[in-house]
């Protein structure tokens, strides 16, 4: 099993280009279940997450075409045939987000059978929403061992769905499932996040009707057939916010690029607090800080978009270790999303947590030791943190990573991080 070695201190120094939201790609990609035509997706990203539901796509007979466009990577989707309906459970498991080819499975052939996404490190994140929205819509749903039986012979139909409350992949998947639908869908307390508004307008590309996109309340007149387009994935915010971290902790200059900082103004507004300058460029973001000068502590609590992302906690919460005084960080979204804390802890930081809160206490310095990665998020807060501490950070379970950032190592060596994969063989890689 890979693991990453970093040799703290160096400030950094040049250029990261941020690559297209991984969170947005792989929504896109079941779009392409509900058309016929091809669907181009270009600024698509390169990671385990896409790769896995590549692997499931192709599996129902899509078509998938990685290439290397005039803008950079893009990949092609032709649907032009379904010849399976069926998602196993090893092919799911390995990625939550795959569930969400239920809707569009249903939405195009009337039935489909997939495994429920098993357990997750960061709480239990249950798709009940997801099949109430289906059932909503006329669906007919079995669960039995394990698995999701759902059929529409004679196709879905619009209805109206509140939300009990704001779900992230509720939201996408009934928007997903409703274009299709006969009628009209309103979907309230609907989420917000960028992601779901570059589906919907992606959607909008390919003939759907959805009024209300960036809104709280989504309104879908359903549609007989939808068609391909070209859709440009948006900047991965989550990746922006990473490296805009990063290059706080560390020190330096470095520029963001191919990215909007209009989708992380609750983060830049906590870096700014916390004395780190954050200049908007014409493509991105310029995050400016003399290590020599201590960082103030601040407090953050997560929230919905346009709030506090909680997918940049971690990140932030390893800002705040070297910060002065002390930062109160809650967690608002999900359970359990403090399991980087000790592993923090393992670098000197001073950190105690109580359910949902963390207070952060900051220390003059970290210092290197080797931890564990124990998801996406989690494992990026530990590489930036091993930029800033002394000695040698070694990052075990690196594949988490390798799900959500696409050229980590290659990014932050190009701005001067002495930084290194080492395989499972002991070999750099």
């Amino acid at each position: 099993m890979d693991s990453i070695a970093i040799q703290g201190g160096n400030r950094l120094n040049g250029t990261i280009p941020i690559s297209g939201a991984k969170n947005s790609a792989i929504k896109l990609m079941a779009a392409s279940i509900l058309t016929d035509q091809p669907l181009l997706l270009t600024n698509m990203p390169r990671l385990a997450d896409t790769k896995f539901l590549g692997q499931l796509l192709r599996q129902f007979g899509v078509e998938v075409t990685e290439r290397d466009g005039a803008d950079g990577q893009e990949t092609l989707f032709h649907a032009r045939e379904i010849t399976s309906t069926f998602a196993p459970y090893d092919l799911v498991r390995q990625m939550r987000a795959s569930f969400n080819v239920l809707g569009p499975l249903l939405a195009r052939t009337g039935h489909a059978k997939v495994s429920l996404p098993g357990g997750c490190t960061i709480g239990a994140r249950p798709v009940d929403l997801h099949l109430q929205a289906l059932t909503a819509l006329g669906a007919e749903i079995e669960l039995d061992e394990g698995y999701v039986t759902a059929s529409a012979p004679n196709g879905l139909t619009g209805a109206e769905i509140e939300f009990p409350f704001v779900s992230v992949g509720a939201t996408e998947h009934a928007l997903l499932a409703a274009v299709l639908a006969t009628g009209t869908t309103v979907l309230r307390r609907a989420a917000r996040e960028p992601e779901i508004g570059d589906l919907a307008r992606c959607l909008v590309a390919m003939g759907a009707k959805i009024e209300g996109i960036d809104t709280d309340v989504l309104t879908i007149t359903g549609v007989t057939a939808l068609g391909g387009t070209t859709w440009s994935v948006i900047p991965d915010r989550i990746e922006m916010g990473s490296y805009a971290v990063a290059a706080a902790m560390a020190g330096g200059e470095v520029r963001l690029t191919r990215s909007r900082p209009g989708l992380i103004e609750a983060l830049i507004a906590r870096m700014v607090e916390a004395g780190v300058e954050v200049i908007p460029t014409e493509d991105g973001v310029i995050v400016r800080r003399d290590p020599a000068v201590r960082l103030k502590a601040v407090n953050v609590t997560t929230e919905v978009y346009p709030g506090f992302a909680t997918d940049l906690q971690a990140q932030f919460m390893a800002l705040m270790t070297l910060a002065e005084g002390e930062s109160i960080i809650h967690e608002n979204i999900f359970e359990n999303r403090f399991m980087h804390a000790p592993e923090l802890m393992r670098l000197g930081a001073e950190i105690s947590v109580h359910a949902g809160e963390a207070r952060v206490t900051g220390v003059e310095a970290l210092h290197g030791a080797p931890v564990m990665a124990t998801d996406l998020r989690a494992s990026v807060c530990l590489v930036i943190a091993g930029l800033a501490a002394r000695g040698e950070t070694t990052i075990g379970r690196v594949y988490h990573l390798d799900r959500g950032f696409e050229r980590l190592e290659e990014k932050l060596s190009a701005c001067g991080a002495d930084i290194r994969r080492i395989g499972g063989d002991g070999h750099e890689h």
